[in-house]
């Protein structure tokens, strides 16, 4: 289910930085610049004439080994994981990222130096949401010994376990790690932990053409005895690389995810599966809702109100004791003009929310038998009115369930015009006996 959660936002000014390659051993330089909303985050390869854009997006991923790369027509960047791990941890949804190379810079192998730019460049609230997929039932991939889940959480925020296993054999050994993923644990737990690799692993990419400039001091090489010329920030610093890396590659949805993800030996292309299972769920979820709208022959079978008081003209989407989005036509033909105002029509506040109320209570309707009960409003808190509404206007209604009981059900509504929010309001409603209520 996908739920506005929270504003979303971008760069406050543009920070820049350089360094080599790890894969190809090339200088390169990338700044990050401002986004607008809903644009999420988007590379540009500027030294491709014009400069290509290519959306930091699941779609856009290209299959390689131990990394993740995004490509848009002939256009590729190399590992863009810990940049995009950078921007999400900090919580920055909107950014353009220019780079004048094929690959991003190898830094320490880790989050660090991008975090400390974007902290330097700072952030701005934008004028609109960013959505949040609660996950609501488990989605599990796997490959091989490796497995990754997604289950329903106990917060509001992303929890991730990672479990790592090299075996005893090796000085990595068995490793895991549970965190709640805040910008605060981000920067602290997981942004300075850095890319590592076994001794044989380094020495076969070597001999193939890859990393020639970079060293032991540049990421953690393991021998038998740990790490050669480095020193670990962390104890388990292994596994919370990996963790660093699946929050890089689960930005790559678009969308933030509120649930537990629980990870054993989980690589790139593993979370790029999961991320790749989940966005089909969110498209099939989308046709589903596309499929519950009802016209006001089906509303007049769920609502009891008539002319003049009935408020609700179409619904546009039902997810039933979850979501609705209904609309409300707004005519110099409605009785209430006559008298608010006489030469300067506005649509009352109060019939605002009620038309609120009435969508929800289509949507609440698959709770409610209305041969034997009624749902009557038994609270309205936190309204707010924030614009006139007026003849020719159209409202959006946007209403959320909150807390559903057998007897008592909280919702949440929004009304919006042409994308502005109008009124807002908290509804409780109580369901009582037809017969009590008559």
């Amino acid at each position: 289910m996908l739920t506005a959660k929270r504003s979303q936002r971008t760069l406050a000014k543009k920070a820049g930085l350089s360094g080599v390659s790890f894969l190809s051993g090339l200088d390169v330089s990338l700044r990050f610049t401002p986004g607008e909303p809903d644009t999420g985050v988007v590379f540009v390869r500027t030294d491709l004439g014009d400069g290509v854009d290519v959306p930091a997006t699941i779609s856009h991923v290209v299959s390689r080994q131990r990394r993740t790369a995004i490509e848009r027509d002939g256009a590729t960047i190399e590992m863009v994981e810990h940049i995009m791990a950078a921007l999400s941890g900090l919580r920055i949804d909107n950014c353009r990222v220019e780079i004048n190379g094929p690959e991003t810079p190898g830094c320490d192998g880790s989050s660090q130096a991008f975090v400390e730019a974007l902290q330097f460049a700072g952030t701005v609230e934008q004028a609109a949401h960013r959505q949040a997929m609660v996950i609501e039932k488990p989605v599990t991939v796997r490959e091989g010994r490796a497995t990754l889940t997604a289950h329903p959480g106990e917060t509001k925020e992303l929890v991730v376990t990672y479990t790592l296993d090299y075996g005893p054999q090796t000085a990595i050994g068995r490793q895991s790690l549970f965190m709640e993923v805040t910008p605060d644990s981000f920067v602290t737990e997981l942004g300075p932990s850095r890319t590592f690799l076994l001794e044989a692993e380094a020495e076969t990419l070597r001999q193939s053409g890859i990393g020639a400039r970079t060293t032991t001091s540049d990421l953690l090489i393991f021998g038998p005895d740990g790490p050669i010329g480095n020193a670990l920030r962390y104890p388990d610093e292994c596994v919370r690389h990996k963790m660093l890396d699946l929050v890089g590659d689960l930005a790559l949805f678009g969308h933030d995810l509120v649930g537990h993800v629980v990870a054993h030996r989980s690589g790139h292309s593993l979370n790029a599966e999961l991320v790749r299972k989940l966005a089909g769920s969110l498209e099939k979820t989308k046709v589903q809702k596309a499929e519950h709208s009802l016209d006001i022959g089906a509303i007049m079978k769920i609502l009891p109100h008539r002319y003049p008081f009935l408020l609700v003209d179409r619904v546009l989407s039902l997810e039933p004791s979850r979501r609705i989005v209904a609309i409300k036509n707004v005519t110099v033909n409605e009785p209430f003009f006559q008298g608010h105002w006489p030469g300067r029509p506005i649509m009352p506040g109060v019939m605002i929310v009620e038309a609120l109320a009435q969508a929800a209570g289509v949507m609440l309707s698959d709770r409610v038998d209305s041969n034997e009960s009624v749902a009557v409003i038994a609270a309205i808190n936190h309204v707010k009115i924030r614009r006139p509404v007026t003849p020719g206007d159209q409202l959006r209604l946007e209403v959320e369930a909150v807390k559903l009981r057998d007897r008592c059900f909280d919702v949440q509504g929004i009304a919006k015009v042409d994308g502005h929010r109008v009124a807002e309001a908290a509804i409780k409603f109580m369901v009582l006996p037809a017969e009590r209520v008559a």
